[in-house]
């Protein structure tokens, strides 16, 4: 009878220490939403128990809301259970006609599409070193004895379709690097380096010096002025494919080179520009230049299997070494290019409209896709609409997968990695909180898995929209939370 007291005892005890861990966690949420800041603002959050399942503490959690790019955790987890980890998307080359004799080559070059955004990217190749891959494909060509080329050098990424950009996405976003779309081709991560002169007085005039790539036919509208700023103040503006490139805001004064990042126009027909100038340094003439498949309206179906001739297949990176960067950097075009790619794998339709719509076939079948609207792969689309709870049910979702400790580790660390390197630093939510991050202009996010003091493996996420704070503050306060989440 006394051993049965005592066991009792101790039954009580560690209930009650689990109702006040529960109640400091839920406390500390309440607590943050009564803050004064956010008397206007929505927010969302919940926390479950992985092993459990059971709710740990809540608020809103079905409140779906624009959450930046804590979206991404989607287009990852989607691209790694879709695609495969190992999975690497292709560019390929062909030719469409007979090589004769004297090397003349009578037909053209077609550089087929496939998706990959690792194709000269400064994420995997160093400075300087963008351009090697080019100097396979033009030795491939020139061993095959071509001299001469009757026709052009097409880029085609017309399987991937032409949309520009996706649903919801701002003028003000499409001309900067974050801004540049997904494309059936990409090259250079789709970003065009801009390069100023800065003045010596303040209101003075910007002189843009060079570009990299160079693009041809650009119009560039320069409205941008030196100021005594640190860092870039300046916004790119243009559309997808549109040559016409403005430039506002300021710059630093008596810089003499000045780099400032906007998206490339027109990947498609860049990169068979880039190829073509290739070719000639070789002493090979393309006899009709550059061209792309939008520009010229040439989008045949299943024309790769009829008579032209696949010479070269350009393998890219793997999905889990460009999910971790998409995770770790919060790389737009990734996230983007990892939706368009599973609608291209699933149905050979490489849209973000495919790659979203596959993306919640598949999801849909292991929770409740109510309430939830993606309408792009990275968060950049304010038309997004994500409760805390679908982040919690994705989360948990992959928890369960054979994947999971591949996805686990392209999420960022607490105080140690990524993009929330600063987040809990030196508290004790660093290192126990592994997430995603999202930021824009009056949206804060987190979602992600901790490991509890107690051993406890728990799932997240926290959306705050429209707050009246500095996003500083905000985290500030969110920290808080997932510090009392950390010891739960």
């Amino acid at each position: 009878m006394k051993i049965l007291r005592l066991l009792l005892l101790f039954y009580c005890l560690v209930s009650l220490n689990t109702i006040n861990a529960q109640n400091a966690v839920q406390n500390a949420i309440n607590l943050f939403a009564t803050s004064p800041e956010f008397i206007n603002a929505g927010i969302s959050f919940q926390a479950i128990d992985l092993t459990t399942g059971n709710q740990i503490a809540a608020h809103n959690p079905n409140l779906a809301l624009a959450s930046a790019s804590t979206t991404k955790l989607f287009s990852t987890a989607s691209a790694i259970e879709l695609l495969g980890a190992d999975y690497r998307p292709e560019t390929r080359l062909y030719i469409d006609g007979v090589i004769e004799k004297d090397g003349t080559l009578k037909g053209n070059i077609w550089i087929r599409g496939g998706g990959d955004m690792t194709l000269g990217s400064k994420y995997f190749h160093s400075e300087g070193n963008q351009k090697d891959f080019l100097l396979k494909w033009a030795d491939t060509i020139k061993k095959l004895g071509i001299k001469t080329i009757t026709g052009s050098v097409y880029g085609d990424g017309s399987e991937f379709g032409y949309f520009g950009v996706p649903d919801g996405w701002n003028w003000s976003d499409m001309g900067n690097y974050y801004g540049a779309g997904p494309s059936g081709i990409c090259v250079f991560d789709n970003m065009l380096k801009l390069v100023f002169k800065t003045g010596s007085s303040v209101g003075a005039k910007t002189e843009l010096l060079h570009t990299f790539p160079t693009v041809q036919n650009l119009v560039f509208h320069n409205y941008t002025t030196s100021d005594n700023v640190s860092g870039d103040h300046s916004f790119i503006f243009g559309g997808p494919y549109s040559l016409d490139r403005f430039s506002n805001g300021s710059l630093p004064l008596n810089q003499t080179s000045f780099e400032v990042k906007g998206s490339l126009p027109d990947p498609e027909f860049q990169l068979a520009y880039e190829l073509t100038q290739q070719l000639n340094s070789f002493g090979i003439v393309v006899n009709e230049g550059a061209k792309s498949v939008r520009q010229q309206n040439q989008a045949i179906k299943n024309r790769y299997q009829a008579s032209y001739k696949l010479i070269y297949t350009n393998k890219g990176q793997k999905i889990s070494d460009i999910a971790t960067l998409t995770n770790m950097k919060s790389i737009n075009l990734f996230a983007e290019e990892l939706v368009c790619l599973v609608g291209y794998k699933m149905t050979g339709n490489g849209s973000t409209e495919e790659g979203l719509k596959q993306i919640e076939k598949y999801w849909a079948e292991k929770f409740s896709f109510n309430g939830l609207n993606l309408t792009d792969g990275s968060g950049l689309s304010r038309t997004n609409a994500i409760s805390a709870a679908h982040y919690c049910n994705l989360l948990k979702a992959m928890s369960l997968s054979k994947n999971h400790s591949i996805y686990f580790s392209t999420l960022p660390i607490a105080g140690k990695s990524g993009t929330i390197s600063g987040l809990c630093k030196d508290q004790p939510g660093a290192g126990r909180i592994v997430a995603k991050s999202g930021t824009m202009s009056r949206i804060k996010s987190y979602a992600g898995y901790i490991n509890s003091k107690s051993g406890k493996k728990i799932a997240f996420a926290i959306t705050v929209s429209n707050f009246n704070n500095s996003s500083n503050d905000v985290v500030d306060k969110m920290e808080k939370v997932l510090n009392a989440l950390a010891v739960f």
